[in-house]
Order: structure tokens, then sequence, then C-alpha cells
């Protein structure tokens, strides 16, 4: 059968898609939507034919299930495989999955990380099967490749493949204007940017090496796919889809800082006025293997890219029986030593001192350090004991002692996958220490989080362009864009959808509360002014009492970082 590729319609559905190296949960976007559309225009379909729409999307509106059911080819992508809790959106469910399978009366395929597996929730300790979900093909390589060979075969199959750096080149550039249809661009959207997949390493319940070992694109291409989303109004970016950051450009295990210079030099000059530029992975052991060559390619990074940015280490455990038993790559001193150097190289604030870093305290800027190491915490893995808990614990203990900083600790529980060593075990030993697990999390959130935010985040800190996203208990909540944003309550109920520079007040354990920066003294309300450290109930009502101020010295030193005094702006 010859069929046109210039007569097809085309939907792509975005499921959203998590995996150990790659976000695609609003307010992000995965590379797998914009590949896809790229595919199709290489094969031949018009821009104007491909819709794109995300689960959300078609949940808010009933009448976009139309663009599902007329198409000539339904192209889903989603699938998760590593746990997560998500604000921006809502994976789909395989109910909902299948419902689209059902409802597509063209030709249907399906793709992504959720060829690995499906679990009946997003959650961690599950076992996961693989579900065909009723569409006509599932794409077992690449999404993209099936769906340009399939409108290349004329919609009659495909064989399972992955593409080469060419066609991810093209397509990445081609498949840019999707984006415009997302529905949460151009201001709240984050594109996630790959630079390699696959590892070199073997870690039991990781499905990256799943894609083999490195496979990097060329600074150009990289490059290029930004200056395209960046003409397309994207000013948000995450070199988040690779296992390693600093092994970029090299022999996929050794720094190459030339490569790195070149990436993300050539972004800044194609995208000058980008306001987010974030990473996801670095391999501690790339660090402590190569200490000179990892301190330049930090330093190139910290210059380059906006702050608060986030290097997620996967030390997985501290436990040397569990490190063992999963094939995983960096001690716990090992680890330790790759946070120091982070620290040291990128630990400062822009305002603040490079030399001095890492930069805490009072005499600190007030803005978010560069870039600051997490660690990745996984459990339920092979050999895991009572004793696990207590070296996890004593790590991280050590960090924040030896007067280091990091951005977050994200503790898990395994999913187990078909493909990887874990998959014999499975999640017994997650189910096994549930109740020890739980314990121990509640213990990590009130001994290190809390203190350790307080470090990174002191009251006074600067957050610009919280983006405020939902209401709860009489406060407004939002974040950044970037790499683990922080999660900021705000006193009050705002407008949702703005954002506002925010000035933290308090902390939680992963989140912070804070006012609107600057705070006119003469408007603010009595929540408000209670929130700031140190102003009590009969305090702010003693400065509400004698407004207006025509300086906010008036209001006492205490207060300069968190307001100023505008007359002509008095409460209502």
């Amino acid at each position: 059968m010859t069929v046109d590729p210039e007569t097809l319609d085309v939907t792509i559905v975005d499921g959203y898609v998590d995996e150990p190296a790659h976000f695609g949960v609003p307010p992000y976007i995965s590379t797998y939507p914009r590949y896809a559309a790229g595919a199709l225009v290489d094969a031949g379909v018009p821009n104007e034919q491909i819709t794109y729409h995300t689960i959300d999307a078609l949940r808010e509106e009933n009448a976009r299930w139309r663009d599902v059911e007329d198409a000539d080819l339904m192209v889903y992508v989603g699938g998760m495989t590593v746990p997560g809790k998500y604000v921006g959106g809502t994976p789909a469910e395989p109910d909902e999955v299948r419902k689209l399978a059902w409802t597509a009366d063209g030709t249907s395929v399906i793709g992504g990380p959720v060829r690995f597996g499906v679990g009946e929730a997003n959650e961690g300790a599950s076992e996961t099967a693989r579900d065909d979900l009723d569409f006509d093909f599932l794409a077992m390589a690449d999404v993209e490749a099936a769906v340009y060979d399939l409108v290349d075969s004329g919609l009659e199959g495909f064989e399972n493949r992955y593409r080469s750096v060419e066609e991810e080149t093209r397509w990445a550039r081609a498949g840019a204007f999707v984006v415009e249809q997302h529905p949460n661009h151009p201001e709240y959207l984050i594109c996630e940017m790959e630079t390699s997949r696959g590892c070199p390493y073997r870690c039991s319940f990781c499905t990256e090496p799943m894609y083999g070992n490195p496979d990097f694109r060329p600074p150009e291409s990289v490059v290029d796919e930004v200056d395209a989303l960046s003409d397309r109004g994207v000013k948000h970016f995450r070199l988040g889809r690779q296992a390693d950051i600093l092994a970029y450009g090299g022999d996929g295990e050794a720094p190459n800082p030339d490569a790195l210079r070149r990436l993300y030099g050539g972004i800044r000059e194609v995208a000058p006025d980008l306001e987010t530029l974030h990473l996801d992975n670095m391999n501690p052991i790339t660090i402590v293997k190569w200490p000179e060559k990892a301190r330049e390619g930090i330093r190139i990074i910290a210059e380059h890219n906006t702050p608060g940015d986030t290097a997620a280490f996967g030390l997985e455990s501290a436990d040397p029986e569990v490190m063992s038993d999963n094939n995983l790559n960096v001690t716990a001193d090992e680890c330790f030593e790759a946070v120091k150097i982070v620290n040291e190289v990128a630990g400062w604030r822009p305002g603040g001192e490079e030399e001095t870093a890492p930069n805490f305290g009072d005499d600190a800027a007030r803005r978010l350090p560069k870039l600051l190491p997490g660690i990745n915490l996984v459990h339920g893995l092979k050999g895991e004991r009572k004793e696990t808990f207590e070296h996890n614990k004593r790590f991280l203990q050590r960090v924040y002692d030896e007067g280091l900083m990091l951005r977050r600790v994200n503790i898990r529980q395994v999913m187990a996958f078909e493909g990887t060593d874990m998959a014999d075990t499975g999640a017994d030993i997650a189910r096994d220490h549930k109740k020890l697990f739980k314990q121990y999390k509640r213990e990590v959130r009130e001994e290190i989080d809390n203190p350790m935010l307080k470090r990174v985040a002191p009251p006074g800190t600067v957050l610009p362009d919280v983006h405020l996203e939902y209401h709860q208990d009489g406060k407004t909540f939002g974040r950044q864009l970037g790499t683990y944003p922080l999660l900021v309550g705000i006193p009050g109920e705002r407008e949702l959808g703005r954002t506002l520079d925010i000035a933290i007040t308090g902390h939680g354990y992963r989140s912070v509360t804070g006012v609107p920066y600057p705070l006119n003294v003469n408007s603010a309300s009595m929540d408000e002014l209670q929130t700031i450290p140190g102003i009590g109930r009969s305090r702010a009502g003693d400065i509400l009492v004698g407004r207006p101020y025509d300086s906010p010295n008036e209001v006492g030193e205490d207060l300069r970082k968190f307001v100023t005094a505008d007359p002509s702006k008095g409460a209502d």
C-alpha cells in the first residue's frame, strides 16, 4: 500500500517520561515528542499536519480526543523507570494509555521508556512487566526511528533500531516546533537536552546501560538544537539526558574539558538571553579518578550555567556490602571527596568570591550557589541490611559536619525492571524493609535536610522568577525552573501563573517559605511581615500601625534585606 506522507495527519500524545537520565513531566518536555515530530517532518509529513498534546491537556478538554481519534497515525510516548512525585503534571496511567489505543481509528505506535515495563502506579518497590497496551506497534528501540521508518514504509511496519547521531541532529532541529503546542510554552517550559546516552558502568537496577556504552553528540549538534528551540521562544534548558556530564565528548569515562567548553560556550552564544541552563547527572567516580580534569570541567560548567544548578551523584548506597553486591562504582569515601571538590570549585554564589567556595554564612552573597552536588540513595538493593541505613546516615552527617553543602538528598526505593540484575530479586527487599525505610527517611529529613537547606539557602536568599503553581492552606506555592528547584510557600492566595522574585524567610525539610522581594513595608500584609525571621505578631502589628515609612531603616536594621519603603504604594 502506498501512503503519501504529505497527506498524513499525525497526533503525538505525551504521557511523560522519567528515566535515570531524562525528565519529561511538566514543566519539562523530553526529547521524545520533539524528535518524533522531527522524524515525521524528515519523512515528508508537513509541520502543520502534526498535532501535539500532553496527557493533561487531553484530561482537561475532551474535544482534544478528536485529534487522537481522527489521526492517520497516533504516536504515544511515555514511561517511568524511576519513581517520583510530580507537581507540574500527572503521568499517564496504564488505563489511559489503553484508552488512547482504543480511541485511535488510524495506526497507533507506542514508544519511549514504556518499553522497559509498566507499573500500576508511579512508585518505588514495584515489579514491572511490559504490556503492549493494545497498540498496533510497540517501538522496542528508538520511537523516533520507528516513526520515521513506519511513515517511510507506508504505515506497514518497521524494524526496531536506534537512530544515528546524524538523524538525531536533523530531527532535533526539525521537531523543535512542537514546543509551541505545549500548554506551558513559552514561560514555564524547560527543554530536556540530550548530550549522550548509555553508560560504561553496570549498576544492578539501572536501565541506562541498556542503551549501551556512551554515545556522544558533537557539541555542534546540541548547540544547533538549542538554537532552533531558542528561535521558538524557549529560554530554559537542562542538559539532563546523560549518565555523566563530565565524561561528555571523551572516551566515555575520562573528562574532556575542551568538549564542555565548546558545548557550554556554544549554547551561550546561540541563546544569549537564556534564563536557565542546568544539568543533571555527574558521576562522582569520574571526579575522583581524574581530579584535575574534573575540576577544570566543573569550573567551565559553573562559569556558564545559571545559579541553583545541581549535579546528581549516584552514590546509591554508602554500605560497602550493598556496593559490592550491586556493582556500584563509587565508595562512600570516594563520593565524599567528589562532594568536596564540587563545593570547592562551584559552591560560590553570584556576587560572592569564587576563591573562598563553598560560600555560606552571614557574609555570603544572597543567591543560590552556582553548582552543588545532590545525592541519590536507592533502597531495596541486593544485600541491604539494617546497617545499610546507618552507613547512609553517617555519610550524610559527615558531609554536613565537614562544612560542605548538598543541594538535595533523593531517597527512593528501587523499581525492578526486566533486563536489569535486580529483576531476580525484584522488590522483595524493599518491601521487607518498608518500616525501617520510613523511619530512616524521616530521620534524614529532620537531621540532615533541614539544617543543610538553611546552609544552602539562608534567610534573605533571593530566588528570582518563582512561578506560582497552586494554592494550599491559604498559601501560594511555586518553584523556579531548573534541576530540583526549591518549593516555595508564600503567604496569601496569589494569582497563579505569574512569576515573583522571592526572599527566603524560613525552612522546611525540602521546601522554604518566602515573601515577595523586595517587600514594600507600606503595603505588606500582616501575614507577610510575620513570616520574616524575628518579626512576631506584636511587632508586625506595630509596623502596620506606624505606616507609612519613608525608609526601611525606620522599621529596623534586621528587616533591610527583605523590605523596601515606597510611600506611594500604601496599603489598600
